[in-house]
């Protein structure tokens, strides 16, 4: 079983955004082999929540796009639960839905590709990629672009 929890912060999100993310995020977790049970949860909030956010535990005072915390970065996180089945818990997603417009009219493409992007970039984070460096970079967008276009989620859309 795979468990998305959303939450919507900013009382504007719509079921079709729900429903995009949820398939396009089931889909990346057939493409990245994970089988076993999982979850995570995605939060949709405004420019001045995700300032916060980023500010609070990043020390960036400033407004982002996307903000994932992965849970398994901690290896004590579940100790104690040896023997227990319990899912996997991959982490949180935060997306900023006022950037994601933004970003849609600049980058030329429609809100939705922009939400699928977000959200999956997350994900991606969430399991470990990371763009800190060049290779790095080029294996995570690579993955993301493999991902989307397999989805059919093109910057055409």
């Amino acid at each position: 079983m795979f468990t998305i929890d959303f939450n919507d912060h900013t009382g504007l999100v719509e079921q079709t955004w729900i429903d995009q993310i949820d398939a396009l995020l089931t889909f990346a977790k057939t493409q990245e082999k994970i089988d076993e049970d999982a979850e995570l949860s995605v939060s949709f909030v405004d420019e001045s929540e995700i300032q916060t956010i980023n500010r609070d535990y990043r020390d960036k005072d400033q407004v982002t796009d996307v903000i994932s915390f992965a849970f398994e970065e901690d290896d004590d996180v579940f100790n104690g639960f040896e023997g227990e089945e319990v899912p996997r818990v991959l982490g949180d997603i935060i997306i900023c839905t006022d950037v994601a417009k933004k970003q849609a009219e600049q980058y030329n493409h429609s809100f939705e590709r922009e939400l699928g992007f977000l959200a999956l970039h997350g994900f991606l984070h969430l399991l470990g990629y990371d763009h800190m460096t060049e290779l790095e970079e080029q294996e995570m967008f690579g993955r993301q672009d493999s991902i989307l276009t397999s989805f059919g989620l093109t910057r055409d859309v």
